[in-house]
């Protein structure tokens, strides 16, 4: 019953893709395809593909958690009018029986560790899917959300990036396009019958979606030069890594030990307007969760306080700063940042496991959209990942079903 309340306050803001931990007790929710932290979670249909999900709960009690899916619509609204047996192989509401407590660790805590698909579990339609992780021991409570998708490849998709946009020439955009060729699928009616995403690094805050093609054909469309595929090119991720909380790694000023609180902090080197842009190499917001041994990392591995900083000369009115990046998978306001007038900038200070992060800052407005900060900058040469999703349902159908899924890095 609390997921149902739960989701149904929800299902007016789950319009796009990601990952929620909802219980205060939960952290450091990873979710990995294939041991690669930079994928997104997108498993082909049929394929020895795997999801390997991960949390931390803060205390050594131990608690029976189940994970429950629910198949969704291309937008993730649930899907409706459909059975289990249409899509799931095997048994819903599986139990998590991988689990092993902290050992050395000033915050202690219980690691959980489930893999999808498994011998109870498995998926045989492609399309959008939500995995509830349920709390039995409190009543089925959702602790956290994990989304994926399952794709099969029945269209072709191309894609090509150029910064030779219909808003600008090499200066702070990037212009998507893109071909889908039909191939054996009968569309007779495209605009019914199809649902296309694209996507900038995973990020479903900016995707654009169901934009109508310049060009139809019987077996393909094609979108050239339309103004309603441009993405602000921003920048490159930031980046650090804590590893060991005795010294100091890649992309942090500091890290000390407080006697007061009993915990360690970690500030990385404050961020500053860009005027120009330097490439440096990053995950496009990704994170891997590790210590400097690498060895039983995810019972092993210290908490810390992070201590982030964006220098700017005045706050902004009637918009907040938050720091994002895969890994912010808590509520949004969690992530907010608070300016200080003496020392123009703003500071946010988030609890995290060792690792190694991506992050950038985004201005997140009243209304509840994101946009890119201006001190962050926006540069054309920006290398960028775009993601495309073409979903089909024929006439008849009741099930949207991910036919095509293509994605490309853009460099220079």
């Amino acid at each position: 019953m609390k997921r149902l309340l739960y989701l149904l306050m929800l299902v007016p803001i789950l319009t796009s893709a990601h990952h929620q931990v909802i219980s205060p007790n939960v952290k450091s929710l990873e979710v990995v395809l294939n041991d690669d932290f930079t994928s997104l979670p997108v498993l082909q249909l049929g394929s020895n593909d795997y999801l390997q999900i991960g949390f931390d709960e803060l205390s050594h009690n131990y608690h029976r958690y189940v994970c429950h899916l629910e198949p969704c619509n291309p937008d993730w609204t649930p899907a409706e009018g459909i059975f289990e047996s249409d899509w799931l192989v095997g048994f819903n509401d599986t139990p998590i029986e991988d689990y092993e407590n902290s050992i050395n660790t000033r915050t202690l805590y219980t690691h959980y560790n489930y893999r999808f698909p498994n011998s109870q579990c498995n998926i045989k339609q492609s399309g959008n899917y939500r995995l509830y992780i349920n709390d039995e021991d409190q009543d089925g409570e959702t602790v956290a959300i994990v989304e994926f998708r399952v794709s099969e490849s029945l269209m072709n998709i191309g894609l090509g990036i150029t910064t030779n946009t219909d808003i600008d020439l090499n200066k702070s955009h990037q212009q998507v396009n893109m071909t889908i060729n039909f191939n054996t699928i009968n569309v007779t009616r495209p605009d019914e019958q199809l649902q296309t995403f694209v996507l900038q690094n995973g990020r479903e805050d900016n995707l654009k979606e169901n934009i109508a093609p310049n060009y139809i054909t019987p077996k393909s469309l094609r979108w050239e030069h339309n103004r309603h595929l441009i993405f602000e090119a921003g920048n490159e991720y930031h980046k650090f890594e804590v590893l060991d909380p005795s010294h100091i790694t890649m992309g942090l000023a500091s890290i000390t030990w407080d006697e007061e609180d009993e915990a360690y902090h970690a500030v990385p080197f404050p961020c500053s307007m860009q005027s120009s842009y330097l490439y440096d190499e990053d995950a496009n917001g990704a994170f891997l969760l590790r210590n400097s041994d690498n060895y039983e990392a995810s019972r092993t591995s210290e908490y810390v306080f992070v201590h982030y900083i964006l220098r700017a000369e005045r706050p902004y009115d009637n918009a907040h700063i938050i720091v994002d990046g895969r890994w912010t998978t808590e509520d949004k306001d969690y992530y907010i940042m608070n300016y200080d007038e003496q020392q123009k900038a703003y500071h946010a200070t988030i609890m995290q496991k060792l690792g190694y992060y991506n992050y950038h800052f985004l201005m997140k407005d009243m209304d509840g959209t994101t946009h890119l900060v201006p001190e962050e900058g926006s540069f054309f040469q920006t290398e960028n990942t775009y993601q495309a999703f073409v979903y089909y349902r024929g006439t008849g159908e009741r099930v949207w079903r991910l036919v095509g899924y293509q994605q490309k890095t853009f460099r220079l």
